[in-house]
């Protein structure tokens, strides 16, 4: 290595230290969402069986999306996420929507998390104030983030593996409840109960169209694998095996799981607001389990949270490098860590507590912010796409040479933005999300006035052309940057 070479870069920068079973399991740990165990129940009641469908449907799709975004971040190692070549192929101002709408999704999601972690405490612990769960879990996951990076990946490695092992756990039981004729109040365990209480479209079509509208939800966190590029050892390899492993995740996690749930209780005796999963234990005559899959559940809302502090922080430290936040955050502690960015957010995760003293309904807060953090995913997932049109268009030369293509090219992306316009008309059709479907442009405007603002001030100007110039560093494949990660690895 040159020292011009190192030079070239911010000092210090972002190091590489997760490695492939941090990658594999952040990547499990954000396809499997808070709203498979929480929201499912609402999903369940409101779809019926065909909420297999649904889920296989989204995942399908979203993986075409995160196909998309390794081949544009694998381009170009320079990339630190998807807000850069955002900024890079779009324009300025898509890396300053994609970095500040990404940063808010997560912070929205990170409060719903908080109020999940507060309703399930007070499951366990009635009686306990709701402050004191969503405070302590707060400054637990701030303390964890404060480390290193390595210590966030271990953290997530873990709480991944008990959402893997309590849904492993799920599918066992149920099948033995299903083999072994297993009889409740509601009848026998069997797989024709998928069928047998209205068939598969219970509801019909708009029961079906209402299944779209929480598990979308489900799948938010699905990219943050793209979050990791800047601190990914090997990404050539590690993000590639993480993102084709999607599809097999989707359907054993998500499909697997709710066939089982649907065949060992009918889903009818679904409610909303109430853990299906909870429920199937409970039913067994494991109490104990119940309770520990009640700790599950508050574990994953912690991996989740988890997640979000690490994204937002990542994204805010990015945005800052690029000149579209304050410098006060571009600024990284001893052991690497962008540190203001961590408290940053970490105050803002702190608005859930309010949020839940302000009404009575916990699971209407929860249903309000995860709408509105599904409607600003879809946009950031879209942007996405638009910068693959971009980079097939501008760099066709880099596509050619690239050995992790999307599959169906540009056909593909027109296909996935008919999907996310027919998630928008499905979150039309009932009230509550409707409400937070018009809510949401107000963010939208916030941050254009932001940028009117922000875009022509030298600082921002001079920040972003030193951005820009950073990534022609690695514009061809095998240059000097290419062979520098290469040769680091040996």
């Amino acid at each position: 290595m040159t020292t011009k070479t190192l030079t070239s870069h911010q000092e210090p920068h972002l190091e590489r230290q997760l490695s492939n079973r941090h990658i594999q399991l952040i990547a499990i740990g954000g396809a499997i969402g808070t709203g498979l165990f929480m929201g499912s129940g609402k999903t369940i009641s409101a779809a019926g069986p065909s909420v297999i469908f649904v889920y296989m449907i989204i995942g399908f799709m979203l993986f075409f999306v995160m196909r998309a975004m390794g081949e544009l971040l694998l381009s170009n190692l320079n990339y630190k996420s998807f807000s850069d070549f955002a900024a890079d192929l779009l324009g300025p101002w898509a890396g300053f929507f994609t970095g500040w709408t990404y940063w808010f999704c997560w912070v929205i999601t990170g409060i719903a998390d908080v109020i999940a972690i507060a309703g399930y405490s007070k499951e366990l612990w009635p009686g306990l104030p709701l402050w004191i769960p969503g405070l302590a879990t707060v400054a637990i996951l701030l303390l964890l983030n404060l480390v290193t990076v390595k210590a966030f990946g271990e953290t997530e490695f873990w709480f991944a593996l008990i959402k893997i092992i309590a849904i492993a756990a799920l599918i066992i039981v149920g099948m033995f409840m299903i083999f072994t004729g297993f009889q409740s109040d509601a009848g026998p365990a069997t797989f024709s109960n998928l069928w047998s209480h209205g068939g598969f479209f219970p509801n019909e079509f708009m029961g079906f169209v209402a299944g779209f509208q929480i598990a979308v939800f489900a799948f938010v966190g699905i990219e943050l694998v793209g979050t990791t590029a800047a601190e990914a050892k090997d990404p050539e390899k590690n993000l590639p095996k993480a993102i084709n492993s999607i599809p097999i995740r989707v359907l054993l996690f998500y499909v697997g799981a709710l066939i089982i749930l649907m065949s060992v209780t009918p889903w009818t005796q679904f409610q909303a607001g109430h853990s299906p999963f909870i429920a199937m234990f409970s039913l067994a005559g494991l109490g104990a389990a119940a309770t520990v899959v009640n700790l599950v559940v508050l574990s994953s809302a912690m991996s989740s949270a988890n997640s979000g502090i690490y994204s937002t922080s990542r994204m805010v430290y990015g945005l800052a490098q690029e000149g579209d936040a304050p410098s006060v955050f571009s600024s990284l502690s001893r052991r690497k860590v962008p540190q203001n960015a961590l408290f940053l957010s970490c105050v803002l995760l702190l608005s859930g507590v309010v949020l839940m003293y302000a009404g009575s309904d916990i699971g209407k807060a929860f249903d309000m912010v995860t709408t509105v953090s599904a409607v600003c995913f879809v946009f950031v997932w879209s942007i996405i796409l638009a910068s693959y049109l971009a980079f097939r268009r501008r760099r066709p030369q880099l596509h050619e040479a690239s050995r992790y293509r999307m599959p169906g090219g540009v056909p593909m992306v027109w296909v996935v933005f008919a999907f996310f316009a027919f998630v928008l008309w499905a979150l039309t059709t009932q009230p509550d999300t409707l409400l937070a479907l018009l809510v949401t442009p107000v963010w939208f405007i916030l941050l254009g006035a932001a940028w009117l603002v922000l875009r022509s001030r030298p600082a921002h100007l001079a920040r972003y052309a030193t951005f820009q110039a950073e990534l022609a560093q690695d514009m061809e494949p095998g240059t000097a940057l290419t062979r520098e990660l290469r040769d680091a690895k040996k």
